[in-house]
């Protein structure tokens, strides 16, 4: 049984609110490029997977029907990742504390060691084209 990612990221955010100071408006302008980046890496990769018509639930990968490689999958093989660890690093920048960067690195070691190698195994064995995308696309970035 794998823990659905967003409740990964739910826990590393929950944390982070026990270090650092509250956010101030200069500090959120200061962190708004990195959430609009987060943004696009993962609400991109969603939109693509669904116009793929594949699933997006990393527990249930014999759902996958496609290897999405375009939007933000072009750039980095784990966009939706990428994106939540994003939005980690945007919070402990607002929270002006270099330990709620543990948590990003918490939630990217889990994700790493633990949800990828499962996924990089479905997709080799579902799609032949994969060692070429693993060969042209970074893992994170």
């Amino acid at each position: 049984m794998r823990i659905a990612p967003p409740a990964l990221f739910g826990a590393a955010a929950l944390s982070q609110l026990c270090v650092g100071r509250r956010p101030t408006a200069l500090t959120t302008v200061v962190c708004a490029p990195l959430v609009l980046a987060a943004g696009w890496l993962g609400a991109g990769a969603v939109l693509e997977f669904a116009r793929h018509g594949t699933t997006v639930d990393p527990r249930t990968l014999d759902r996958t029907s496609a290897l999405v490689r375009t939007g933000p999958n072009a750039v980095t093989r784990n966009p939706m990742y990428l994106g939540l660890a994003t939005l980690l690093t945007a919070h402990a920048v607002a929270r002006r504390s270099p330990l709620a960067l543990l948590p990003v690195a918490g939630f990217v070691a889990v994700v790493s060691g633990w949800q990828i190698p499962a996924e990089e195994a479905a997709l080799t064995a579902r799609f032949e084209e994969y060692a070429d995308y693993v060969a042209q696309v970074p893992r994170w970035l």
